[in-house]
């Protein structure tokens, strides 16, 4: 069983596919892989970051185009600035990137595969839920709605420029399809409850909770989706790694709690249970996106040291801090009172507990000592191969389409 401690552990600090020194690294290529004759130079060269420039302008990128007539050896890759053929998958240097790319094409699922019809008996009945919990569902997909739009954008026009790790770009591409899958979900549930979709797809700019969260995330997607941004400096290299720490560590990692652990919740009384095991199969997914985020970030910081200075960590942890307080404001506007044995309060500890994980997972020191889980059964949740699913509607082994077997 896959625990909360399996999906927040810090790695080893990089699970790398092999040891390399910086001898191996900046050794020179035999002398007969030098003497390929180059090919013919077009007229306009595209760098590997995407942009183009004239064939006869020197950029930095001199050393990528004299590598591209060469072999690709692994121990030349970078996960930022690389100098070799991002067009190459193998030879593989992250191992452990392909194997999340692996792993998550495994865990595939659609939204139409989970059964709305208890959900929308449920909606429709006046009694059927009260009006804190109807709060809940709808501030819920108010913000989700949008934030794997804004997920999926980052990765697509941002990151996915600059990495230049093409086993790391493997799982950026599946990462973004299941961002899509999860936008997908979120308005086959509303549309299954025949909610007003004006209402929540605009929530994002009426909800003020909902749009302090996403004013704090679009800073850091429009820094390096600027066409003008380019890595290869130790501040532009930061502001990249900044924007990777954001997103996998306090997006993915943090804002999406407190909204898993309602509709969750909501579950496990027997209420909303389609729309809870969608948000269990999302979970699983977005903790796949964060441990491979962090592998990423941790990869990315041996590759570059320099960059992790005593005020850039000074940094990153008034963001973790801001980040929780803008999560548990958000719990407040969710849950003005108690229900479902839950109130905004617990997810004070909740949040800090989840902030020091994800802290700790990149080199930082806990931020808020002593800070214990409330909500263990959480744990329970990430894990969906079991027998049955925690609520009861179907037979699941949370594989590929055809492995799925139905009631």
């Amino acid at each position: 069983m896959l625990t909360w401690d399996d999906e927040v552990k810090p790695q080893s600090p990089i699970p790398s596919s092999g040891s390399f020194s910086n001898r191996e690294v900046n050794s020179p290529l035999p002398q007969a892989a030098l003497d390929v004759q180059p090919l013919a130079q077009p007229a306009i060269r595209t760098l590997n970051d995407g942009a183009q420039v004239p064939a006869s302008q020197p950029t930095a990128s001199r050393g990528a185009e004299a590598a591209s007539t060469r072999r690709v050896n692994a121990a030349d890759k970078r996960i930022i600035n690389g100098q070799t053929d991002v067009n190459q998958l193998v030879p593989f240097k992250y191992k452990w990137a392909w194997e999340k790319y692996l792993a998550t094409c495994a865990n595939h699922w659609m939204p139409q595969e989970v059964n709305m019809t208890r959900d929308i008996a449920l909606w429709k009945d006046p009694n059927g839920l009260s009006e804190d919990e109807r709060r809940i569902v709808k501030r819920n997909l108010g913000f989700f709605v949008t934030a794997d739009s804004l997920a999926a954008n980052n990765i697509v026009l941002g990151t996915y420029r600059h990495i230049t790790a093409p086993e790391c770009r493997q799982f950026l591409l599946r990462q973004a399809f299941e961002e899509a899958i999860h936008t997908h979900a979120y308005q086959y549930i509303v549309e299954s409850l025949g909610l007003d979709e004006s209402e929540i797809f605009n929530a994002y700019h009426e909800v003020q909770s909902i749009r302090d969260k996403d004013n704090f995330l679009i800073p850091f997607i429009d820094a390096i989706m600027d066409p003008d941004f380019h890595t290869g400096t130790p501040e532009n290299d930061q502001t990249l790694l900044k924007s990777l720490i954001v997103f996998a560590c306090l997006m993915e990692g943090l804002f999406f709690y407190v909204g898993f652990t309602q509709i969750l919740a909501l579950g496990r009384q027997n209420k909303m249970t389609g729309a809870a095991e969608q948000y269990q199969y999302i979970l699983r997914d977005e903790s796949m996106h964060c441990n491979f985020g962090i592998d990423l970030i941790n990869q990315l910081k041996l590759e570059n040291p320099h960059l992790w200075t005593s005020e850039f960590k000074a940094e990153i942890k008034a963001l973790f801090q801001k980040a929780v307080e803008l999560e548990y404001r958000y719990a407040e506007d969710t849950m003005p009172r108690g229900v479902l044995g839950l109130n905004a309060s617990m997810f004070k500890g909740y949040l800090r507990y989840i902030a020091n994980r994800r802290a700790t997972q990149i080199g930082l020191e806990a931020l808020f000592p002593n800070e214990e889980n409330p909500f263990p059964w959480m744990s329970e949740m990430i894990d969906l191969k079991k027998e049955r699913n925690f609520f009861e509607t179907r037979v699941i082994e949370y594989q590929s389409g055809g492995a799925l077997s139905w009631d």
